[in-house]
């Protein structure tokens, strides 16, 4: 088998059919690189998962002065005994794991560093704040359960379940990582048919010199071997261009938002998807290739 023959009609195969090409290479690009965002999701969002997971805690806000909860009307503010009293109920649970308590200074502390809105920090005092019990649980998956035996307490206002935040949150992104898949696999039914119209012309525009071939008597493979050549290489090129569009999305999405996440998207993570992507652009181009030859080529 002579190599350079193989090679010279891969040349003509992919400068005959440039458009084509370009077409596929535009399409595997586009098609692995929502797949790695989708993959680079799920991978963020597992880890945030197992990381907030373990985390997930209970506040138990205690009613104030003239607050405006249903559960604190007409009731005023919460007295020591009620607190002390309340306090042994939730250590006492099975399900929880330590009790913290937070007053009014270190609420309005927190409040302060986190920073969220400028006016209100300059606006709320002190004795604004909230007082609440930090309910961290053994389980995070009981935290409904809890919630629920704790609901009706003297002296509870409101019970904030972080879980419920976090499901919400976690839900977004899950929805997000299950578009770009959807697309991306719509991507790579496009590409394949592509790959296949591509090959097929290829194979039509070339019919007169595999005809000459076959009586000369060229194997089946020496004939095949330049179209799936150009498949492969079309997907190869879509795959840099994916890589590329890989590495932008985690400089400019992923470690833009990664201040807000304990459980950053790493590179060796990235790497993995790039690695898995490209395999996949040419396995798929590979596959249309041989099955498109074996269809129209007829050797």
């Amino acid at each position: 088998m002579r190599a350079n023959f193989i090679f010279s009609e891969v040349w003509i195969g992919l400068r005959r059919n440039l458009t084509m090409t370009i077409a596929v290479i535009v399409t595997v690009a586009v098609g692995m690189g929502l797949l790695g965002i989708g993959l680079m999701i799920n991978s963020q969002v597992s880890s945030l998962t197992g990381y907030w997971t373990n985390k997930v805690e209970l506040s138990v806000f205690l009613c104030g002065k003239n607050d405006a909860f249903p559960a604190c009307k007409n009731k005023g503010a919460i007295t020591q005994e009620q607190k002390d009293k309340l306090k042994l109920t939730i250590e006492s649970m099975p399900d929880v794991q330590r009790v913290d308590f937070e007053d009014k200074l270190q609420a309005y502390k927190i409040f302060q560093e986190q920073g969220n809105n400028a006016l209100l920090t300059s606006v709320i005092t002190a004795e604004e704040m909230p007082e609440s019990f930090r309910v961290k649980l053994k389980d995070p998956d009981k935290a409904k359960a809890v919630e629920e035996s704790l609901k009706g307490q003297a002296g509870v206002s409101n019970i904030v379940n972080q879980r419920e935040i976090l499901d919400s949150a976690f839900g977004f992104m899950g929805k997000l990582r299950n578009m770009a898949l959807g697309v991306a696999i719509l991507m790579v039914f496009a590409a394949t048919l592509l790959i296949g119209n591509t090959v097929r012309l290829s194979a039509y525009n070339r019919r007169r010199e595999t005809g000459i071939m076959r009586l000369v008597g060229a194997s089946n493979v020496y004939i095949q071997l330049p179209f799936v050549m150009e498949g492969v290489i079309a997907g190869l090129i879509g795959g840099v261009f994916a890589a590329v569009l890989l590495i932008v999305t985690k400089i400019l999405i992923f470690d833009q938002i990664q201040t807000y996440m304990a459980a950053p998207l790493s590179w060796n993570t990235v790497a993995g998807v790039i690695t898995l992507t490209m395999i996949v652009g040419v396995v798929i181009c590979l596959l249309a290739s041989f099955v498109t030859l074996r269809r129209y080529l007829r050797v």
